[in-house]
């Protein structure tokens, strides 16, 4: 019997306002028959859902998503299909609709040739239903006007944000004239007697009971349904709270306003504003955390505004413009100066300089030309390019890094679990707390102790509301790790992200990491006598033909300084020595010192730069022309630009610095001087990397491994932390935690730092959000009022409460306003003309 793998699937959760509606739901979704796990995240409304197909599917959980009070964010598509011709067609296209993640109903009609289709959107895309209706044999008639996931799940935060402002206006009309009725007279005894000279106090209660129904039984709705749901379910929240806490002090001021003549002379007071003005204050303190939550999500808008919507392409010879849902792989498209890049792909003609910053962070123009690799969503400079297109939908990079960047927005790191467990039980302390309040008022309270008890009740239910812990965490992850794609670091999820900052060591690996990764001529010296241009010159000439990556290294670099190579006349290798050639006549020999010696020349000129350059960890090589020594020159893996500047800053953190490479170890002793490193492995095998990881980590040390990820694989996995470092297209790196988009080493104190930032602020938050409820549920309850006369109305229990919410979002927003210690990418001087030169040493 084979097991069907498990499936994941992502669900928008509207309705969701503190971490005990996040435990609700989760805890509903768990319930659920082949539900393995499920992760609900407030900051970004979504619920993350690993489940077995065979044994539940999408509907049953968005079933439970309602039935658990919230509702589920969908949408609905028609598509026209053509080449369907009976039922048979119809079944097909149908079950190759409902195979698609993240729908839930297919429905085709063969009359009108079209589909209906109700889907999750942040599951799948309408661009992924027509490409299963293609799959499947048919076609799209054309492309649909119909909102794709992320626009789908804005558009239901817009209309939230736009309901909340909607019932915090029609709340304020009410609730304003209230406060006054209410307070004034306390604050103003003239007015007080006023009022009661030509209104009364019945007259003015029922005004009250006018003002405030509407507000209680409007807009306060809401707190019934959700609160009843969350009661219903065993699972009181804070919706719970508002709802018991103004439901109380309506109905016993309704009670009184009814029958005054049951409650003793002068104990006969209402309190609609506590009920009235407390639903106006935390509907305004949602609306202000709808707005911010908003813009913690900046970060992912700015990602998705990247993905063009439209691409040339050239079919038949004629050119087309697309939507990119439609171009395939293979296909040839045209990219206009200034456009974007639709589309992952190869340049087969044009060449331009294109800005790849919004994706790599790299901030300088990349040239491009034929064979190069584009990436999609990367802006094209001032020439035409022809390419072609080699990965379309989910497969393109800005896909990957998007998908990344949510996966990690929506995880929970380590941290966030003190949160959920001090939240599992903190309501149903609230409302015990809630109870022995009042019943101790009622009690002590004396005359007016009824009033007094359900007042200071209504405030410890009010200032308890747990919205702060909910958001605490989730919203500086989702700000932070979109910051931190912004910078070209993705992390991918929140326990990396949790995890780098407590590293305590960074090993990084040489080649490709530390070093360019290819041998590159650094120096060339020549005697008097000679011209540098022609030695050059000759040598490549004479190595041309020999693929040994020195040789390639000498031609790459005449090459680059446009210097016209010359076919030999012979050539041969000479064992263990070097090589001997003819070229235009004049003999080239190059090779070691003791080729030099064999030849009978001294090479003691260049005594002192040959020793220099071995110390440097460089390979001295000796050119002779014509049997007279006549130049040193020297090849090595040269340091990447910012290696120098990254090394330092991790310094400057604080952190110490190792080395692990398979590199001779005088080669790697030379980089770690010249770095600054503190500790090296050398000539470690790639097998045994993991093992030199686990040495580093004796005693306890974190230590975070920055590599490649691709032969570091197995150090990338016993680490700590793994960073893999590579261009835009390496999003996929499956053993790496943190992914840095461009092969620029400063990314890594970059994040670092960001990560630092990032812990720091959700400490803050749960610090505050915490320390308010353990500060103010006291002083909710009474226990100043002995000592000090000083009492916590309901109504500023509400405003505390709002405050608090929007403290902890607008303190997460600061990380928006992260600095990195170093730029992502340092300035390069232009290439001159067509060819980039190479820095070479004279």
């Amino acid at each position: 019997m084979t097991t069907r793998e498990p499936t994941v699937i992502e669900i928008g959760v509207q309705g969701m306002t503190c971490a005990s509606c996040v435990g609700r739901v989760e805890r509903g979704l768990k319930k659920v028959e082949g539900v393995e796990d499920a992760a609900v995240n407030l900051a970004t409304e979504r619920a993350r859902v690993r489940f077995d197909p065979a044994r539940t599917d999408a509907r049953t959980l968005i079933a439970t998503v309602r039935d658990v009070g919230y509702e589920p964010v969908t949408a609905e598509l028609e598509l026209p299909i053509t080449g369907m011709t009976c039922a048979n067609c119809v079944g097909r296209v149908e079950r190759a609709l409902s195979k698609v993640n993240g729908v839930l109903s297919a429905s085709v009609n063969l009359a009108s040739e079209r589909a209906q289709v109700v889907y999750l959107p942040v599951a799948t895309t309408p661009g992924q239903l027509r490409a299963a209706v293609r799959e499947a044999g048919y076609e799209v008639l054309e492309q649909e006007q119909g909102a794709s996931g992320p626009d789908t799940q804005q558009a239901a935060r817009e209309a939230e944000v736009a309901h909340l402002r909607a019932q915090v206006v029609f709340s304020a009309v009410f609730a304003v004239p209230l406060l006054l009725i209410a307070m004034l007279p306390m604050l103003w005894p003239a007015l007080e007697r006023s009022l009661m000279a030509s209104i009364g106090m019945g007259a003015l209660n029922w005004i009250m009971l006018a003002l405030a129904a509407p507000v209680q039984f409007g807009p306060g709705r809401r707190f019934y349904r959700l609160g009843w749901a969350s009661l219903k379910h065993r699972s009181p929240d804070m919706n719970a709270l508002v709802m018991i806490g103004t439901s109380a002090a309506f109905f016993y001021s309704l009670v009184v306003t009814l029958a005054p003549q049951l409650f003793p002379v002068g104990t006969a007071h209402v309190y609609y504003e506590a009920s009235g003005v407390v639903i106006t204050l935390i509907l305004l303190g949602k609306y202000f955390e709808a707005v911010a939550k908003g813009r913690s999500s900046a970060a992912m808008k700015t990602l998705l505004s990247l993905q063009p919507k439209e691409a040339r392409v050239l079919r038949d010879d004629v050119e087309r413009l697309l939507p990119v849902d439609e171009v395939q792989v293979g296909d040839t498209l045209r990219v206009l100066p200034g456009e974007s890049i639709p589309l992952d792909g190869e340049v087969m003609s044009g060449q331009s300089y294109v800005n790849e910053s919004m994706i790599t962070g790299e901030s300088v123009p990349i040239q491009k030309a034929g064979g190069a690799a584009v990436i999609g969503g990367t802006l094209n400079g001032n020439g035409a390019l022809t390419i072609k297109a080699t990965r379309v939908g989910n497969d393109t990079a800005l896909a990957q890094i998007i998908k990344l960047v949510e996966t990690a927005q929506g995880s929970k790191p380590p941290i966030q679990g003190l949160a959920d467990r001090v939240v599992a039980v903190f309501v149903p302390i609230v409302l015990v707390i809630a109870a022995v309040t009042f019943m101790t008022w009622l009690l002590l309270g004396g005359e007016g102790a009824f009033g007094q008890a359900l007042i200071n009740m209504v405030a410890v239910l009010i200032i308890a509301c747990p919205c702060a812990m909910g958001l605490a965490t989730p919203v500086s992850v989702m700000v932070g790790t979109g910051k931190a794609a912004e910078l070209g670091v993705l992390f991918k999820s929140g326990d990396a992200l949790e995890g780098l900052q407590a590293a305590q060591v960074v090993a990084l690996d040489k080649t490709g990491t530390l070093t360019r990764g290819r041998p590159e001529l650094t120096d060339l010296s020549v005697l008097p006598g000679f011209a540098r241009a022609d030695v050059l010159r000759l040598v490549a000439s004479a190595e041309q033909d020999s693929e040994h990556p020195i040789a390639r290294a000498v031609v790459n670099a005449a090459q680059a300084e446009g210097l016209p190579l010359t076919a030999t006349d012979s050539s041969q290798a000479v064992p263990g020595f070097g090589l001997d050639a003819v070229v235009g006549g004049m003999r080239v020999q190059v090779g070691a010192d003791r080729y030099m010696a064999q030849l009978g020349l001294d090479a003691a000129s260049f005594g002192t730069q040959a020793a220099q350059l071995g110390d440097e960890g460089k390979t001295p090589l000796y050119v002779a022309l014509d049997g007279a020594l006549a130049a040193i020159l020297a090849v090595a893996d040269p340091i990447k630009d910012g290696s120098r500047e990254a090394v330092a800053a991790l310094h400057r953190q604080g952190l110490k610095v190792a080395m692990i490479t398979g590199d001779n170890a005088r080669t790697a002793q030379a980089i770690a001087r010249q770095l600054g490193i503190d500790r090296v492995q050398a000539e470690v095998l790639p097998g045994d990397k993991a093992k030199a990881v686990r040495a580093l980590q004796e005693g306890g040390q974190k230590v975070a491994f920055v590599g490649d990820g691709i032969n570091d694989a197995p150090a990338l996995a016993q680490a700590d932390v793994g960073l893999a470092i590579g261009t835009g297209t390496d999003v996929a790196v499956e053993t790496a935690d943190v992914v840095l988009m461009s092969g620029d080493l400063r990314g890594v104190p970059n994040a670092v730092a960001l990560s630092r930032s990032t812990l720091r602020n959700i400490r803050l938050n749960l610090f505050w959000a915490f320390a308010y409820n353990v500060l103010l549920i006291p002083v909710a309850a009474g226990v100043l009022i002995p000592a000090f006369g000083l009492r916590l109305s309901p109504v500023l229990a509400a405003a505390a409460m709002g405050f608090s919410s929007v403290f902890v979002l607008t303190n997460a927003l600061r990380l928006r306003g992260f600095q990195p210690p170093l730029p992502p990418s340092a300035p390069r001087p232009q290439p001159d003309g067509d060819r980039e030169r190479q820095p070479v040493a004279t």
